[in-house]
């Protein structure tokens, strides 16, 4: 890993082959003023584009890899990355094959999950708040980048699962994460095993079903998702409190504890 890269900063603890690079900034180490404060790489959230043009320029020299930004739109569509594609793609997933460009993923309580194989021949980053990964009871950004995964890996398509590699970056906690029913039910609908990730509100005094409040346990719903494809080295976040964004704000943007905030980025590359 380069030595430019901010200590402030998370570096994955997984087994990715060598010429596998991932980090995910924190609000350490920009230029941004509050509530941007400090490392905002959003240019959509009302922060001064220069400031933000300076920020993405730290970034890609502490990295030394070119990040490509999507412009994300909580959907399921992921693209394929080259040297030719454009700041701004509309995308919830990007993949690269070709070194020194880097899948990038901006969160801010949403929760970045990458992706590689035993081979290193392959990186990908997913945009996974709950609307990615539920995709109405369908295929998700998950299983939209596991098909990438499939088409591309120099590997029989029964071992995809076996080689590959998943870790799960900070997002808003199962403590914090409330929800309507509606949530809850597109997730069962997928897999009733979803019903275990959902703890109902305490507070909440409605008393009917409709009206329940749910607490989601969205690193646990994604480990579902891998599961469910028959993916099983998945490291990173497990849904305890250091890895929240809206419980640790002098680390972590939140959108949801904030309302106006900066974004991080969850880069991953091959060198």
């Amino acid at each position: 890993m380069n030595s430019g890269i901010n200590p402030a900063w998370l570096i994955p603890e997984w087994p990715a082959p060598a010429r596998v690079h991932a980090i995910v900034t924190t609000r350490a180490g920009g230029q941004s003023v509050a509530p941007y404060d400090q490392l905002n790489l959003a240019d959509h959230v009302g922060d001064s584009a220069a400031r933000v043009a300076s920020n993405r320029a730290l970034l890609q020299r502490a990295i030394q890899a070119r990040p490509v930004f999507l412009s994300q739109v909580h959907g399921t569509q992921a693209v394929l990355l080259s040297d030719t594609t454009a700041q701004g793609a509309t995308a919830d997933g990007c993949l690269a094959n070709q070194p020194r460009l880097a899948c990038t993923i901006m969160v801010a309580d949403c929760m970045p999950v990458l992706l590689t194989n035993t081979e290193g021949s392959l990186v990908a980053a997913a945009h996974a708040g709950w609307r990615s990964l539920a995709a109405h009871g369908g295929p998700g950004i998950i299983e939209h980048i596991y098909e990438y995964f499939t088409a591309l890996a120099p590997v029989d398509s029964s071992q995809v699962a076996t080689k590959l590699i998943a870790w799960l970056g900070p997002c808003i906690g199962p403590q914090a994460f409330e929800v309507g029913p509606e949530v809850r039910a597109a997730f069962v609908a997928h897999d009733p095993a979803a019903a275990d990730l959902f703890a109902p509100k305490i507070s909440d005094t409605s008393g009917t079903e409709s009206g329940q409040k749910w607490l989601a346990n969205l690193p646990g719903l994604a480990r579902l998702r891998l599961n469910a494809l028959g993916v099983t080295q998945i490291y990173g976040n497990d849904g305890t409190r250091p890895w929240c964004t809206v419980s640790n704000p002098s680390r972590f943007f939140s959108h949801r504890r904030d309302r106006v905030s900066g974004r991080m980025a969850a880069c991953i590359w091959l060198d």
